[in-house]
C-alpha cells in the first residue's frame, strides 16, 4: 500500500499526523488540524485512497478539539 499518496495529499491539505499498514491489511492512522481540512483528508480516505488501493470501510475515532498540534508534519510509520 503506498502510503506516499496519502501522505502528498496530507501534505497538499496541509493536515499532519501519521498512516501505518497493520498485519490484517488494513491502515491506521492520526490525522489533526482545522477541521475544514481534516474533513477533506477523510472525505479523500474514504472515496480515493492511493491508486492500487481498495476501500471497503473506513472507520474514524476518537474525534476531538485540540488546543495544539501534536505533529509537525505527516509521515509513514512501520
Amino acid at each position: 500500500f503506498p502510503n506516499q499518496y496519502t501522505e502528498e495529499e496530507a501534505r497538499k491539505l496541509g493536515v499532519v499526523g501519521w498512516v501505518k499498514n497493520t498485519s490484517q491489511g488494513t491502515v491506521t492512522g492520526q490525522v489533526q488540524g482545522p477541521e475544514d481540512k481534516v474533513n477533506a483528508m477523510k472525505s479523500w480516505l474514504s472515496k480515493v485512497g492511493s491508486p492500487s488501493s481498495r476501500i471497503d470501510r473506513t472507520s474514524f475515532s476518537n474525534e476531538k478539539e485540540i488546543p495544539k498540534l501534536d505533529f509537525t508534519g505527516f509521515s509513514t510509520r512501520y
